[in-house]
């Protein structure tokens, strides 16, 4: 049988929930994780919000969820055939971005100059672990650049879109404990840090999609290998000389 064939047997609809389904998986994580903002206003793991920087990360915190509600309504949007309410919501989309990236660039910066310069996450100093939310963030802007430039290519811009999601959801994995006490201190860690439980959750969603569409879309597997490629580098370029000097500057 065909490629074209085997795609011909394929359920539009059911690739359409795909999405949908997957964008409310990353919810549910996303409330499990920051859990302690949500039903109480405080930081991981119950602290108060660090006053130097509360409005800050408030801000951030809110602008995350409303784009985590916009992840499931906009493929919802298609799959229930609203296409011109999800194209004008997807304006807002590109706005909200816009300013998560600024938020999270700020309080990546900022939460490094108010945290104990001793501490350590992940197995990385502070500074190194800067890399993590600075280096996300681009990520999260590459997969929607990549996605909103692709808006009329469903095979490019749904993938693009959801691992953009993805990549935001890595900072609320990290602090699911149950999801990471298992490889501290593993070679794991040493080459995924922070950023492991997102990739297997990707991995995991890439294994769903192939088995939905009945092939692997070539756009998705892209999509998989920026997120993996991303993930390792982190860990890695957060030890070298240059990340070290680079963050040394941002801090200054």
């Amino acid at each position: 049988m065909s490629h074209s064939s085997s795609r011909a047997l394929v359920n539009p609809s059911a690739e359409r929930w795909f999405y949908t389904l997957s964008s409310v998986l990353l919810l549910v994580l996303t409330v499990i994780g920051f859990r302690f903002f949500y039903l109480e206003g405080k930081a991981y793991p119950g602290r108060p919000l660090t006053p130097p920087i509360r409005l800050l990360l408030m801000s951030h915190g809110i602008m995350m969820t409303l784009w985590m509600l916009l992840a499931v309504v906009q493929p919802l949007l298609v799959a229930t055939r609203q296409k011109r309410l999800h194209m004008k919501l997807g304006i807002f989309g590109v706005l909200l971005a816009c300013g998560m990236v600024f938020a999270g660039w700020r309080v990546g910066i900022e939460a490094t100059r108010v945290n104990p310069p001793d501490m350590h996450l992940f197995g990385l100093s502070l500074k190194q672990f800067l890399a993590v939310p600075l280096v996300g963030i681009l990520t999260f802007a590459l997969f929607v650049f990549i996605g909103v430039w692709n808006r009329r290519v469903p095979a490019i811009h749904r993938p693009m879109m959801l691992m953009a999601s993805l990549t935001i959801v890595s900072a609320a994995l990290g602090r699911i404990a149950v999801l990471n006490d298992w490889y501290a201190g593993t070679w794991l860690e040493q080459w995924f840090s922070a950023n492991l439980v997102t990739v297997i959750v990707g991995a995991l969603l890439l294994v769903c999609k192939c088995a939905v569409s009945k092939s692997c879309e070539r756009w998705f597997v892209a999509a998989f290998l920026i997120l993996l490629v991303s993930s390792v580098a982190i860990s890695l370029g957060a030890k070298t000389s240059a990340w070290d000097e680079f963050a040394s500057y941002l801090l200054r």
